[in-house]
């Protein structure tokens, strides 16, 4: 997997980077500032763009905002935005699309899920973290397309956006597998996601769930 990494703590930015290559990826850039990262992304189209939401110039959500740009430009690019602290806004917009992962740092700590979430967006898939989706969940409470979902659905369904599987959802709810697909297949009914694959109508549910939050928020 090629790689950019934009951080501007050089201490996170170097070890991030070396437990990347260590693992057999390649970093084809590390830089300090989002200026930087758009020109790196934009010189070598890497596989997938970790970002930290603020880094310089202004120290804000300088990264998030990269990623808006981004998105944009680079509709298949993977990205995965690491911070200290949850920051909403820009999050369930960039969720919507895939290809998107959001981390707070401490997350990163565990080497194995942190690998995993890379793989997992760069072949277009979605990972937020646990405390990220219960933040937009708050934001969205209230929206309508959710109402039918009862509080279970809901769990179920949060743990899909977080980007788990069945026997993950399973392990995390202690529940069994064939009650996650019965969940799962509820979910589906009452978001009017009928026909096609599963695979295909589990991503229109946590699209329907990113939207919800969003237009919520």
């Amino acid at each position: 997997m090629r790689l950019v990494i934009a951080e501007d703590s050089a201490l996170f930015r170097d070890g991030l980077s070396r437990l990347l290559e260590d693992t057999g990826h390649k970093i084809v850039a590390a830089v300090a500032d989002a200026d930087a990262a758009q020109s790196a992304v934009r010189e070598h189209q890497p596989d997938v763009a970790v970002l930290d939401v603020r880094m310089p110039p202004s120290n804000r959500d300088d990264g998030a905002l990269a990623a808006v740009v981004f998105r944009k430009e680079f509709p298949t690019l993977g990205l995965v935005l690491l911070s200290q602290r949850i920051e909403t806004r820009y999050a369930a917009t960039l969720a919507v699309a895939g290809y998107f992962g959001y981390l707070l740092k401490d997350r990163v700590l565990d080497v194995a899920d942190f690998l995993d979430v890379l793989e997992r967006v760069r072949d277009g898939g979605t990972a937020l973290d646990p405390d990220v989706v219960q933040a937009l969940l708050t934001a969205g409470r209230n929206d309508s397309r959710l109402s039918a979902l009862s509080p279970r659905e809901r769990e179920v369904l949060k743990l899909m956006a977080e980007g788990r599987n069945n026997v993950g959802i399973a392990r995390r709810l202690v529940l069994t597998e064939r009650t996650v697909e019965t969940h799962v297949g509820s979910i589906l009914a009452k978001l009017g996601l009928y026909g096609g694959e599963t695979d295909h109508r589990r991503v229109l549910a946590v699209v329907t769930y990113l939207q919800a939050l969003r237009d919520g928020h």
